[in-house]
């Protein structure tokens, strides 16, 4: 995840799955094992990684009290 500053505070994991016509995008926080996924169309993969990394860091930041 990325830090107020830009600088990453640990490696985050991204799996992309295809299931029929929508693809499933995971994020996994290296640190924790905290993991979320998405489902969308196949078509908005880069889409599906932003919102999967989004979720991840708000699922974190709940954890923490944030």
């Amino acid at each position: 995840m990325v830090a107020g500053g830009g600088k990453p505070e640990s490696d985050v994991y991204i799996e992309c799955v295809l299931k029929g016509g929508l693809m499933q995008v995971s994020a996994i926080d290296a640190n924790t094992g905290t993991e979320v996924s998405v489902f969308g169309p196949a078509g908005a993969r880069t889409a599906l990684i932003r919102n999967a990394v989004a979720k991840l860091s708000y699922v974190l930041k709940k954890k923490t009290g944030g």
